[in-house]
């Protein structure tokens, strides 16, 4: 395995990305690849979606986006063909908030040029998620949960189940985040983001592994821990 790609269980991987340190992950069944968050550029994405095609040797077939920030779905475009599920309201947040994608991206330190471009031909997810999706990969299943509102109105949880006796990993976006304290910004619901993480915690259990949206791979305590600290910083019980 390429020594920048992370094996967390049978056929789930995933890697921090450079420069915002984003994560991206890939769940691999019989019957096809769901890939999770398509980096911050259609140069990410395509350097994404070839990786994984030689990582685990069928191309990918399904997207998962956690939510709808630059870092996480700017490189979708390079998926053309591919199934895109999000949380419902994603889709709509994505076509009419073209211009703050692209500034948020450029504030962040992406070129102007290459925002604008992934930004005029971001594919729109397909398939709006409420509730609880299972998505089949022939001889596999992976769980999407709407988990939201929470660190923005369309949270989405990606949840690989454990095979052969093995771990389930669950993919938690920026709801969790382990190289920093969790960012809230004007499009967060601070107010739900305990309850979210309690969700998150019900659907991966004890002996799960839990993957940032930034950072290290963490555990159930971690994820409790990082709860309760928003519950205190924001105040709700």
């Amino acid at each position: 395995m390429e020594t920048d790609w992370e094996a967390l269980a049978p056929g789930v991987v995933r890697r921090r990305m450079p420069g915002w340190d984003e994560t991206v992950g890939a769940v691999a069944g019989g019957a096809g690849v769901l890939v999770v968050d398509t980096g911050a550029s259609l140069r990410e994405g395509a350097g994404i979606r070839r990786r994984l095609r030689g990582l685990l040797g069928r191309p990918a077939t399904h997207v998962a986006l956690t939510h709808p920030h630059f870092d996480h779905v700017l490189g979708t475009a390079a998926f053309a063909g591919v199934e895109v599920y999000a949380a419902v309201g994603a889709d709509t947040w994505l076509a009419r908030s073209k211009d703050e994608l692209r500034d948020d991206a450029v504030r962040h330190g992406m070129d102007r040029e290459e925002a604008a471009e992934a930004v005029d031909v971001l594919v729109h997810p397909h398939h709006r998620v409420v509730g609880d999706l299972t998505v089949s990969l022939g001889d596999r299943e992976v769980l999407l949960a709407n988990v939201g509102p929470a660190h923005t109105a369309h949270d989405l949880a990606v949840v690989a189940p454990g095979v052969r006796g093995g771990r389930d990993v669950v993919f938690c976006g920026d709801l969790v985040e382990e190289s920093g304290e969790p960012q809230a910004g004007p499009d967060a619901h601070p107010a739900h983001w305990p309850a979210a993480l309690d969700r998150l915690l019900a659907l991966g259990g004890e002996d799960a592994v839990y993957v940032p949206g930034h950072g290290a791979v963490v555990d159930a305590a971690f994820v409790r821990a990082q709860r309760d600290a928003l519950a205190r910083r924001f105040g709700v019980a």
